[in-house]
């Protein structure tokens, strides 16, 4: 998908093509819920309550991304505020689910984890939040060729933050929480 998306934005770019915003969409709607499940998996939450968050997040982080993509080829302001008001409900639910849960775990879980899911819950909401900032660009007057290329170089940062950070910090977690649970596994990977 990633190459897809810089093929389209370079083919635009050089006043070859137009740029095609469904690969990166079709890319969120396939990474988001990936990205939930892991964090989900990484809280070794009781079955019921991992149950339930998958049940509730990955539908609203579909939700979130399809109600985005009318708004986000719309020519005109008007639409794009209304596709991005009802995408941003689902967000804002995603957000404060997790950033509860993740709240929640806290005291479940060995001090180094707690501390990293602390920061977690940090890191989600500083990189989720350069996504509807990008969008915005065309509505916060920036025009043409300055809101397409700040609005994709804004979601590049995103995805690379969002995506590449998170991962490797839901990594460290599950790291963490190997060693808590096998002195052998700490001694193996030299984690004291």
């Amino acid at each position: 998908m990633t190459i897809n998306v810089f093929d389209s934005f370079v083919a635009a770019h050089g006043g070859d093509g137009s740029f095609n915003e469904a690969y990166r969409y079709v890319d969120w709607l396939l990474t988001v819920p990936l990205l939930l499940l892991e964090t989900i998996a990484v809280l070794a939450l009781p079955g019921a309550e991992r149950k339930s968050l998958i049940s509730r997040l990955v539908p609203a982080s579909a939700l979130m991304i399809i109600l985005g993509y009318p708004g986000e080829v719309a020519s005109e302001n008007g639409p794009k505020m209304l596709w991005g008001a009802l995408s941003t409900i689902p967000f804002l639910f995603i957000l404060y689910i997790l950033f509860v849960e993740l709240t929640k775990s806290l005291e479940k879980q060995p001090a180094a984890v707690s501390a990293t899911v602390k920061r977690l819950r940090l890191l989600l909401i500083a990189t989720w939040g350069v996504y509807p900032i990008s969008y915005l660009m065309p509505v916060l007057g920036l025009d043409g060729a300055s809101a397409f290329v700040g609005r994709q170089v804004g979601y590049t940062v995103a995805d690379v933050l969002a995506k590449c950070l998170f991962g490797l910090t839901i990594y460290k977690i599950a790291r963490l929480k190997s060693a808590a649970d096998d002195s052998a596994y700490a001694a193996a990977e030299g984690m004291h």
